[in-house]
């Protein structure tokens, strides 16, 4: 134990000095500390070497939770209680051990929009549907000590995170570590940006986390992206992260730890890292790590952080080997990304690393375009029917935002007008962003092009767009027109926005906006003009387009620290509503009659993990399968398995999958829900349609439940990089409760591979090259071997295919029947063997 001095207070903190590699990189620093800190095997980190492999077990300093995810993480707690309270134990011992935080951002939708009172209307709204979830998250905040919750409306999780909840550098008691954060989000990986090692987790391994269990993963490989030039004028970070994103996806990073350097660093804002380690979960990395720095201290500063603490910062970050200079480290693989060569870009239709410049994105949509009737007057194909700002991905990020309300002052000055078809919306993550548009006086402009603000929350980036308008929609679906949406978020996969809508394009705020004005894809936005100026004069992009110089005008004479104060001063607190909330008594929790909340089965019998002899497939996937196909997260349609069961129940509302995950009976009809899934299983049929065990085509749902009234075992057959998407542990709760006991991919996504363990479901990988002519259309037999290895045999054919269970933990995990009866068992015999110590 070492000692530093900062000020007049002395802090003590495990040094790596002597311990660690000179060369280590610093992720691989931050998580040696966390070894050592916490008595954990260090050996591999202490020796590293590019090429080393080995197994960690990493103790996070805090869990980082949103609703959506949180819902059923404290609903899993509370059966937890529950079942100790079977046991005749203290239900008070299902307590996180480390402090967790939870902010309510996924349950808003943007029903209203175009309008002054879109705001007032839509979180109306989310009270009204969400009340009862709502009242749970107050229990739980009540009830758990360590658990602190933020009510709607203050933003979204990972803004917040950076521009408040990050501590960079973590005191507690006079011991001084890393924040080292993990998350229910995929994109938890945000605050990277900020020097902070985060990434994310299921919410099942939050929950065990949260009860003090380490999480087991195998030592990631560690790519060094070297970072030279500079961005040229007229681009913005979107572009940029776009770019990284097709470059590193193209590499291949998944599961790897990413580590951005170079001379292009020092320039390089908070902000615009922020944007980049946003997106690190669509190029697949487990991070997206931007080292400690000068401009890390200023933005610290510049967000209302204290003096003292970023003082802190800075002497900590020095000690340890984690401040930014210009040491050679060395890593497993390189990558240089020279920022000169970023053009403006969008990136789309169906995925974030499917980017093409906007020189030649014209050319791309059209041949996404059926032939038939384009866009002259109105929707055609490849018209633009939703324009959102919306996602902490870019709202985050001062210069694309202000360069949107300079574009919306320039176009309504020139009287253009957004189509009357597009739904246009803005929902930033967080209030100070609405401040300064309005400090600024831009947000008129906003509001005359129809961007008004909707809400403060994820909206239209996590499918919670709303309906189109209603002529649009109708229009769309008689004519079955191929349409788009154009949105500054992260994520574009197929049927996540909103289903009507085929198409769905990234772009900067300022190109969302520039798509709203022209009302249609197919456009070449260099070279043709997006409408007429009250003098008859064409108007293009480039007329609109703000100068570097007029942005920065606007943020330095707007962005203050005094904003960031006043925006988080009673961040916890919430409003009138989140207040009178009637909160429920008691240290377990009354389930009831609720649709939105019911006790979790998972501690109920568990079927046992073996051989699976006469399995049979109950779908047969692709390639590229997200957490969006699996458990879709956006409107649950009323004709669908999960909208009939909830209306014979008299819900005439069904709101959306994300909120009803605190209800498995609703979720479980859910899984494979996704509109635009295509089951190979299926004959060509779309949607959740499978063959069930006479053959004939049902839900997926049903044919589950067939298949489990006759004792059959089933399983899920897909192609590479199976699970690719959000966190959503759901994705891996819902096939478990159909009754899938095992997923046969050619490879899996890290975070989905991992959720599906916690359940109690086998992973099992083809060999390279292998796995494409298994059909699943014939039952399958899977003997398990003793050498990490299982066999499939179907339709005469023989398969070899890795059990991926990767460390000792998992095989605990799945020999349970996942990790909530693994964490239930430990802390029973941990009561048991404190109630002998006493005896």
């Amino acid at each position: 134990m070492s000692t530093l001095t900062v000020g007049d207070r002395e802090y003590s903190f495990h040094s790596l000095d002597g311990i660690a590699p000179d060369h280590l990189p610093r992720t691989l620093r931050i998580l040696l500390e966390n070894a050592l800190r916490h008595r954990t095997s260090s050996d591999v980190l202490r020796v590293w070497e590019p090429g080393v492999i080995g197994e960690l077990e990493v103790h996070p300093s805090r869990v980082f939770l949103h609703d959506t995810n949180g819902v059923p993480v404290l609903a899993d707690l509370a059966a937890m209680r529950d079942a100790m309270v079977a046991q005749g134990k203290d239900p008070a011992l299902v307590d996180p051990l480390i402090p967790a935080e939870l902010v309510v951002d996924h349950s808003v939708i943007a029903d209203a929009f175009g309008r002054p009172d879109a705001m007032q209307l839509n979180v109306a709204l989310e009270y009204e549907r969400n009340a009862e979830r709502f009242r749970f998250l107050r229990w739980g905040q009540q009830t758990y000590q360590q658990l602190k919750v933020v009510p709607p409306g203050a933003g979204i999780m990972h803004q917040i995170n950076l521009e408040h909840l990050a501590r960079v550098v973590e005191e507690r008691d006079g011991l001084l570590f890393p924040d080292l954060c993990l998350g229910t989000d995929s994109h938890t990986t945000m605050v990277n940006g900020l020097g902070v090692l985060g990434w994310g987790i299921g919410g099942i391994e939050a929950e065990a986390a949260m009860l003090g269990q380490s999480v087991s993963m195998v030592l990631p490989r560690v790519v060094g992206v070297r970072l030279t030039g500079s961005l040229p004028i007229g681009t913005t970070a979107t572009d940029l992260v776009l770019t990284i994103t097709e470059t590193l996806r193209a590499h291949g990073v998944v599961g790897k730890l990413v580590e951005f350097g170079g001379p292009a660093l020092a320039e390089l804002p908070v902000p615009d890292r922020a944007t980049i380690a946003n997106m690190s979960p669509e190029f697949g990395s487990t991070v997206a790590y931007f080292p400690i720095d000068q401009q890390t201290l200023d933005y610290l500063l510049f967000t209302g952080r204290p003096v003292e603490k970023v003082a802190v910062v800075e002497t900590y970050a020095r000690a340890q080997g984690l401040w930014h200079d210009p040491a050679e480290l060395r890593y497993d693989e390189y990558v240089d990304i020279d920022l000169t060569t970023v053009v403006p870009s969008i990136a789309g239709p169906r995925r974030p690393q499917q980017r093409t410049s906007l020189a030649d994105a014209r050319r791309a949509v059209e041949a996404e375009l059926p032939p038939g009737r384009r866009t002259v007057g109105a929707p055609g194909h490849g018209a633009v029917v939703v324009a959102a700002i919306t996602s902490c991905t870019n709202t985050s990020n001062p210069e694309v935002m202000v360069a949107a309300g300079l574009l919306a002052r320039n176009a309504v000055e020139r009287g253009l007008t957004s189509k009357p078809w597009v739904k246009t919306t803005l929902s930033p993550g967080s209030r100070v962003v609405m401040d300064y548009l309005g400090d600024a006086g831009l947000t008129p402009y906003l509001e005359k092009l129809g961007f008004h603000l909707a809400g403060f929350g994820c909206m239209t980036c996590i499918g919670a767009s709303g309906a189109l308008i209603d002529s649009v929609g109708e229009a769309v679906r008689a004519q079955d027109l191929t349409v788009a949406a154009v949105l500054s978020g992260n994520r574009n996969f197929e049927g996540r926005i909103q289903p009507d809508v085929r198409l769905n394009y990234l772009a900067s705020p300022p190109l969302v906006i520039a798509y709203a004005l022209a009302g249609r894809m197919d456009i070449d936005l260099l070279t043709e003009p997006l409408g007429i100026d009250t003098s008859g004069d064409q108007v293009y992009l480039a007329d609109l387009w703000p100068s570097s110089a007029d942005i920065g005008a606007v943020i330095s004479q707007t962005l203050k620290p005094e904003l960031f104060n006043t925006a988080y001063d009673d961040i916890f607190v919430g409003d009138d509503r989140w207040q009178r909330l009637e909160v429920p008594d008691g240290e377990t929790f009354a389930w009831g009659d609720s649709t939105y909340l019911q006790r979790p089965p998972y501690f109920d019998q568990q079927a046992a993990p073996g051989d699976l002899i006469g399995a049979r497939a109950l779908v047969r996937l692709g390639d590229a399968v997200t957490t969006d196909h699996i458990s879709p997260a956006g409107a649950i349609p009323v004709d669908s398995v999960a909208g009939r069961y909830l209306l014979d129940l008299g819900v005439t509302q069904p709101n959306t999958y994300a909120s009803r995950r605190g209800n498995h009976l609703v979720m479980m009809r859910g899984a494979f829900g996704n509109v635009r899934l295509r089951n190979q299983l299926a004959q060509g049929v779309e949607g959740p349609t499978t063959p069930g065990p006479d053959g004939v085509l049902t839900s997926i749902y049903d044919a589950a439940e067939a298949y489990r009234a006759a004792g059959v075992p089933i399983v899920v057959v897909a192609g590479k990089e199976y699970g690719t998407g959000s966190s959503r542990d759901w994705a891996a709760k819902g096939p478990a409760l159909l009754g899938v006991r095992a997923v046969l991919a050619q490879s899996f996504e890290r975070i989905h591979r991992s959720n599906l363990v916690g359940l109690g479901i086998l992973p099992l990988e083809f060999q390279p090259g292998e796995g494409d002519d298994l059909t699943g259309a014939e039952p399958i037999d899977i003997h398990l071997g003793d050498d990490g290895f299982a066999t499939a045999y179907s339709a005469g054919r023989e398969y070899r295919l890795k059990i991926r269970l990767d460390t000792p933990r998992e095989v605990d995990y799945y020999h349970h029947g996942g990790v909530l009866p693994y964490v239930l068992s430990r802390l029973s015999e941990e009561s048991l063997r404190g109630q002998n110590g006493n005896e």
